[in-house]
């Protein structure tokens, strides 16, 4: 309940400055989590991403500036952040299907979209089963990439490094270095602390030396939630990640 108040304090936030710069971190602190976590958990629960639910909220807005007299299109574009008509007018026809010039016309269809305020919902009694497990620290080993950006702009390196480690043999690589299940590979989140950026590792628990084109990062002890997605497809396997959020 704790994390659902801070959620919609930084819902609140975004209403409080729709009309100033607003940034993922500041975002992030309200809420008590990460940037990339509360993209994360906020993509999950609503379905687009934050920048998106952003710039719903920014072009309804605008709507109402727009039928104001004496505003122009270039106040309004600059009032929400937008340096240029042009870029105002892509993401105000991206919301709206119109373009803002059209607004002050009579009988033009916009859309509204409402802010959003998070709540807890009792929803049937289906089990999710998991289990805890205590690890000690351990070293893997993999290839890695950069990741920038809301989460919905994070697929595309994702797919991307996968492509490169299947194309340049390094899964095969990877699985002769583990000493477990070489099926197991492990898909791994690394914060950059300085820079509020992560790093998406695909890797292998392994303690062997390995080559320059491979790097190695070290896991801490932790108390593990671990849920088990074997044999489901891609969409049960993400409305499990929504569950387990």
């Amino acid at each position: 309940m704790d994390w659902i108040g801070r959620m919609n304090e930084a819902m609140l936030h975004i209403e409080h400055h729709l009309a100033e710069s607003l940034n993922t971190e500041d975002l992030a602190k309200i809420a008590g989590c990460s940037t990339y976590h509360l993209q994360r958990m906020f993509a999950y629960m609503t379905g687009i991403p934050l920048s998106e639910y952003i710039r719903r909220r920014k072009m309804t807005l605008a709507v109402t500036d727009l039928k104001k007299a004496d505003l122009k299109i270039i106040d309004v574009a600059l009032k929400y952040g937008y340096s240029s008509p042009t870029a105002f007018n892509r993401a105000f026809q991206s919301v709206h299907g119109v373009a803002p010039s059209l607004v002050k016309l009579d009988g033009v269809s916009v859309k509204s979209y409402s802010p959003l305020n998070f709540q807890i919902v009792i929803k049937g009694m289906e089990s999710l089963e998991f289990r805890i497990e205590t690890k000690e620290a351990f070293r893997v080993v993999g290839i890695s990439v950069p990741l920038y950006g809301d989460f919905a702009d994070m697929a595309e390196p994702v797919e991307r490094i996968w492509e490169i480690a299947e194309s340049n043999g390094i899964i095969q690589k990877l699985k002769r270095l583990t000493r477990e299940d070489p099926s197991r590979l492990l898909e791994i989140m690394i914060p950059d602390e300085n820079t509020e950026s992560w790093r998406y590792l695909i890797s292998v628990a392994s303690d062997a030396p390995i080559e320059e084109s491979l790097e190695a990062y070290l896991v801490d002890a932790y108390t593990w939630a671990i849920f088990s997605y074997e044999g489901k497809t891609i969409e049960e396997t993400q409305e499990l990640g929504k569950r387990v959020i």
